[in-house]
This record gives structure tokens, C-alpha cells and sequence, in this order.
């Protein structure tokens, strides 16, 4: 992505129980120049982890609460309230040995990561090297994956494989594996926080989203992307714009029920909405992407609504029949 000073550093915990490797990787990679986030909080369900000394040396804040006693929810959601408390965008999970619960999971959904190190699938839970070596693979090697309710089973967001020796021990192979770790981590956390303000990722989720209507198509419209309904004779109801006209938007384009709705609209919220050129005038409206905090519910609202202006009611019924249920 390329440097844009609009663009906000993301906001990023970690959470530990150990030396905290990876995560001094990730902090270390954060002080470099451009970087797109920065470590905000360490925290660990272990007072003692090395982890947290460095950390506070490097001047990053820190919170430790022994998680003997307490039940795992009421654990973590202390966990959870520092992490908010620091302001963090994403949590990255680096040796934190404890499984989380499905709600805090849930909460976090696609803002939080965690590496393992095994070529996910395989080898999921403990004893990765080892299982790698005594199954003859030729590579063992470290995955990158956002976190779900399921232990190591979330989509895998980058990988390195790492070369198994002959003479290998899964000591041997963890210490070249972690080297891997070290490098992987930074790269895909730089990835996953750029995501939001990349245009080919959120031309991926509109159109997604455009092509779950019925009968949409997608149609080039003077060289963007844009949407359709209606078969052949059928009509746009959303644009894609990419800093069109010299505007510092990455935007959908929906329809409006005319120029004073548009207005009000900006009005209200301008940092959602804008006029784009030469639609604004017949009530498009601009429906701003590349900021922080979209509401994609929100985004989807406002596509359907745009396609029901233009579809025929033949499909608009299709919809409100969907809608009784």
C-alpha cells in the first residue's frame, strides 16, 4: 500500500504468557518508518512472562492478570477491558497460552490474529515439529491466521515453509521456524490493518455484496466498476469510485431520492458521505470506504436500497417476500 499520511495507524494489543518473541518482532517492526500500526499494550495471563519487561523497557503499556481462580469469561473479558482501555483496533496473539472463549472471539471477529507454527491445516495444538518430522514431511513452517472459536482453524492469511533437515530434531527445526515466525508475523498484521483503505479489497467486499441481489451483474460504466439490474434492458444501481476527479475517496456510488436527500446527507455525516462529481448532481451519493470504522451492514443497506430504486418489481418482490420470513 502506498504511503498515505490520511491514513490512520492502527491500534494494535498483544497478548502473551512467555518470553514474547513474536511479539518484541512485531514491536520492533512497528518503529520503522511508514509502518501501518503500532503496539499499544502487552498483556499476559502470566505476571512473570518475560515478555512484559521488555515491553515496558521499550515504553509500551502494559497489563498481567493470573488467570488461576477465575472462569475463563470472567477472565477474559479483564483482558479484554485493557485491551479497549489501550484503544486497540486489533489484537494479535503471540504464545498466549490460553484458549479463548467464543464470545470474546466473536467480538473480535476478523481483528484478531495468531500464528502457529505449522503449514495450517496441518498439525493443528501442540507438538508441530515433531509430528512434521516423524510424518517424513518435506517442510514444516509457520501460518499467519485470524482466530475463531475453533482451536488453529481460522483463514489462513500468509504462510513460510521452512526446510526439514535430515538430522532435524523439532528443537533444531522450531529454532528455524521461529526465524520464519519473526519475519511472517509483521508482514501479514501490516497486511490485515491495511485491508480497510486498499481499493482492491473493498472492491472484493461491494462486490460481494452488489452480486448477492438478485439478478445483479457486474458492468464496467466508463472504465469503473458499477452494478446493474434487470437483464438487458436492466439499469445501474452502484458505482464503484477509485479517487475519481482528483477526490481523496475510495467510495460506492448509491442512489438517492434526489439532491436535497444527498444534501442532508453530507450534512449529517460528512466523513460518510460526499458529492461525487458529475453523479452528485442527478442524487448519487458518495458512500466513503477507506475510513476507519465502516459499517458494512450499513453499506449493504444502501446498496439494496439503491437496487430496489432502479429493479423491476418482479424482483423487488422476490426481496420483500425474502423479508416476511
Amino acid at each position: 500500500m502506498p504511503a498515505n499520511a490520511a491514513v490512520p495507524r492502527a491500534k494494535v494489543a498483544v497478548l502473551i504468557s512467555g518470553t514474547g518473541s513474536n511479539m518484541a518482532a512485531l514491536l520492533y517492526a512497528s518503529r520503522r518508518a511508514g509502518c501501518p500500526y503500532e503496539i499499544v499494550l502487552v498483556g499476559s495471563n502470566d505476571p512473570e512472562a518475560k515478555g512484559l519487561k521488555l515491553a515496558a523497557a521499550e515504553g509500551v503499556a502494559t497489563y498481567a492478570l493470573p488467570h488461576k481462580g477465575m472462569k475463563r469469561a470472567e477472565h477474559d473479558a479483564a483482558m479484554e477491558k485493557a485491551v479497549l482501555a489501550a484503544g486497540a483496533d486489533y489484537i494479535a496473539l503471540a504464545g498466549y497460552m490460553r484458549i479463548l472463549s467464543p464470545a470474546f472471539v466473536s467480538r473480535w471477529e476478523g481483528r484478531m490474529l495468531n500464528i502457529h507454527p505449522s503449514l495450517l491445516p496441518k498439525y493443528k495444538g501442540l507438538d508441530t515439529h515433531l509430528r512434521a518430522i516423524e510424518a517424513g514431511d518435506s517442510h514444516g513452517g509457520c501460518s499467519v491466521h485470524l482466530v475463531t472459536a475453533e482451536l488453529d482453524d481460522g483463514p489462513v492469511l500468509g504462510q513460510t515453509p521452512v526446510a526439514i533437515l535430515p538430522d532435524d530434531t523439532p528443537d533444531t527445526l522450531a529454532g528455524r521456524v521461529l526465524h520464519a515466525e519473526h519475519q511472517l508475523y509483521s508482514r501479514v498484521l501490516e497486511e490485515l490493518v491495511t485491508r480497510p483503505y486498499r481499493a482492491d479489497w473493498l472492491l472484493e467486499k461491494v462486490a460481494a455484496l452488489a452480486l448477492s441481489l438478485p439478478e445483479a451483474e457486474a458492468r464496467d460504466s466508463h472504465g469503473a466498476p458499477g452494478w446493474r439490474t434487470g437483464g438487458k434492458s436492466g439499469k445501474f444501481f452502484a458505482y464503484f469510485s477509485e479517487r475519481h476527479h482528483g477526490e481523496p475517496h475510495v467510495a460506492i456510488l448509491v442512489k438517492t431520492d434526489g439532491p436535497d436527500e444527498l444534501a442532508a446527507l453530507i450534512d449529517r455525516d460528512p466523513a460518510i458521505w460526499y458529492r461525487p462529481a458529475y453523479y452528485g448532481a442527478s442524487g448519487w451519493a458518495g458512500l466513503i470506504l477507506n475510513r476507519p470504522g465502516v459499517d458494512w451492514e450499513h453499506v449493504r443497506q444502501w446498496l439494496e436500497r439503491s437496487w430496489r430504486a432502479v429493479a423491476p418489481k418482479r424482483l423487488t418482490r422476490l426481496i420483500d417476500a425474502a423479508d416476511e420470513f
